[in-house]
């Protein structure tokens, strides 16, 4: 089967010819239909040779939808053509955190040598791709592949850094969205589905903001270094009562301190290297700084429940598996407007 790979340390991902896959014991086939391309790939694919944590080559794709094609051994409660989302934080399943359901959280999988598809094992941006353990797919029903699977990434992680912080979103409260890319484009539609609260997105292309007003967003503003400055006129001097930076870089991150409010979340959800300084006098009263990490199982399905209901749409630009290169060179470039999504089977 055709896979893309990373395969060399600073190299570009290739498209290779690997062998097809069998499901071992208690592990599912699945026939990939959709795979999304993240920025998070682009970020392991820059870590230098003596920071690289997993073997080489890697099958990249840690966003994955696709119908069960065979089940291995003692697997029982799926059927074979049903349509499935890949859960990606894979855990142990046993530790008090997996029990909550919560695999993000595992505390044994570093211990363990548990990594999630594309991450690790190999993922979804092949013809084929192997699940380690059924409870890690959830049923999608009649919804489109192309547009369900970024909501195992790019709609989960939002979702578990918004959730967290709805007891804020009260009517009257501001939200700010930095970043309005993959992830952020569907933040702003969840903030809108799920609170009352006022939602200011920032980025740094005219196209960016657009996409942003399209899905939602009540203000559209420019990042850069007046964007806290003009948060905090839009809020009437206040600031905004929760942040999620997309971006995580430097900047981003100071942007995201110096919007914030008394009594307020900061939600570092980027990967950017951005760091935020927490202690007396250094941010308003009682502001809360967090990184969360993905979401649990509940959440996932919780999501695609969402998407069911017509809340959600994220917007794809689609590329074969040939094409898989390309779309990271475009993701790289800041070309992407959405998310890319590459079909292997197209």
């Amino acid at each position: 089967m055709k896979a893309v790979q990373y395969r060399e340390i600073g190299a570009a991902p290739e498209v290779v010819t690997v062998p097809d896959p069998e499901p071992g014991p208690g592990q599912v086939l699945l026939k990939v239909t959709a795979a999304g391309v993240c920025h998070s790939d682009i970020a392991v694919m820059s870590w230098p040779a003596d920071q690289f944590p997993y073997p080489l080559p890697l099958t990249l794709g840690h966003e994955g939808v696709g119908t069960v094609a065979a089940l291995g051994a003692g697997v029982s409660g799926l059927m074979t053509g049903q349509s499935v989302a890949v859960y990606g934080p894979w855990g142990c399943g046993t530790c008090v955190k997996c029990a909550e359901g919560k695999e993000n959280y595992c505390l044994r999988a570093q211990q363990l040598g548990i990594n999630p598809p594309g991450l690790g094992s190999p993922g979804a941006m092949a013809e084929y791709m192997i699940v380690d353990d059924p409870r890690h797919l959830v049923p999608i029903g009649d919804l489109d592949p192309v547009r369900t699977v970024p909501l195992t990434d790019a709609g989960l992680t939002p979702y578990h850094a918004i959730k967290r912080s709805l007891p804020k979103l009260v009517p009257g409260a501001t939200a700010v969205v930095i970043g309005t890319g993959g992830l952020g484009h569907v933040a702003i539609q969840l903030l809108r589905a799920l609170t009352a609260a006022r939602v200011i997105a920032l980025d740094v292309t005219e196209e960016k903001l657009a996409l942003a007003r399209t899905v939602g967003a009540h203000e559209a503003v420019l990042s850069d270094e007046h964007a806290a400055e003009r948060i905090r006129e839009l809020t009437g001097g206040v600031g905004a009562q929760v942040v999620l930076d997309f971006v995580g870089a430097a900047p981003t991150v100071a942007t995201a301190g110096a919007a914030a409010a008394i009594d307020s979340d900061v939600t570092i959800v980027g990967i950017g290297g951005g760091a935020l300084p927490v202690g007396f006098g250094v941010l308003p009263f009682n502001t809360t700084v967090s990184a969360p990490y993905w979401g649990s199982r509940s959440e996932l399905a919780e999501v695609l429940d969402l998407a069911h209901a017509g809340a959600v749409d994220v917007h794809v630009e689609t590329y074969t598996l040939d094409e898989a290169p390309l779309a990271y060179e475009r993701l790289h470039a800041g070309k992407i407007n959405g998310r890319a999504v590459i079909l292997p089977q197209g």
